[in-house]
C-alpha cells in the first residue's frame, strides 16, 4: 500500500491508486446498488435552504444529512424513510486495513459531483468522537482536493484525486480543513455520464 507524504498535519495520508480498474468497476456496482435503494438527494444548508451543488445519499447505520434545521446524522432516508443500504464490503475491507483498531465505520457519505460542484473548505466535525479516521474513495472524473491546517486561516495546499485513490484524515489532520475545488471533465471513462463520486466513510459514536 502506497502512502505519498502530503505534508500538513500528522495523519494525513494519500494512497494513489489504491483501487484499480477492476476494483473500481466492482465498487461502483455496487454503490451503484445503495442508490437504487437510497436514491440520491439534493441537501441544503441550514437557515438559509441554499442548496448544496453536489447530491448525495448513504450507506450504513447512520447517515449524515442537512437540511433548514442544520448538519446531523440519522438512520433513515429523508426522502424515503427507510432505512439505509448496509456498506458494501470493499470498503468495510478498506476500513479495516487502513484503521484496524478503531471502531466499525457507521456511515459512508456517497457524494456525487456533476462537473460544475464544488466543496468549499469544511471540517468533518458532526460525529460524537474523532479517534477514528475519515477516509475517502474517489471514483469517476479527477478533483482537485483542497486540504489545510486545523484553523480556516491556514495555509493549504492542492493536489489531484484520481478514480481509484484514497485519503485519510486521522491524527491530527482529523479535522484539518478540506474541500474540492473543481472536477476535471472528461479523466476518467468509469461513470457514463461523467462526474465524480466519493465516498467517506466515517465513524460517529465513541460506542
Amino acid at each position: 500500500m502506497q502512502n505519498t507524504s502530503l505534508g500538513g498535519p500528522d495523519g494525513l495520508k494519500y494512497l494513489p491508486g489504491y483501487f484499480d480498474r477492476a476494483a473500481q468497476e466492482s465498487l461502483l456496482r455496487e454503490v451503484r446498488s445503495c442508490v437504487a435503494e437510497a436514491p440520491l438527494f439534493q441537501p441544503v444548508m441550514p437557515r438559509t435552504g441554499k442548496a448544496f451543488s453536489v447530491k448525495m445519499s448513504n450507506c450504513g447505520p447512520l447517515g449524515w444529512v442537512s437540511d433548514i434545521n442544520g448538519y446531523r446524522y440519522q438512520q433513515a432516508h429523508p426522502d424515503t424513510g427507510a432505512p439505509w443500504p448496509g456498506i458494501p464490503l470493499a470498503l468495510q475491507e478498506l476500513w479495516r486495513e487502513i484503521a484496524p483498531t478503531a471502531q466499525p465505520p457507521q456511515a459512508c457519505l456517497i457524494n456525487y459531483y456533476e462537473q460544475s460542484a464544488r466543496m468549499g473548505l469544511h471540517q468533518d466535525r458532526d460525529e460524537q468522537t474523532f479517534d477514528a479516521p475519515v477516509i475517502s474513495v474517489s471514483l469517476g472524473d479527477a478533483a482537485t482536493f483542497r486540504v489545510g491546517g486545523l484553523s480556516r486561516k491556514d495555509p493549504t495546499r492542492s493536489f489531484r484525486l484520481q478514480s481509484g485513490d484514497v485519503v485519510v484524515l486521522g491524527g491530527e489532520a482529523r479535522l484539518a480543513f478540506h474541500g474540492i475545488d473543481r472536477i476535471l471533465s472528461g479523466t476518467s471513462s468509469l461513470l457514463k455520464n461523467g462526474g465524480r463520486i466519493n465516498l467517506t466513510l466515517r465513524r460517529v459514536t465513541a460506542i
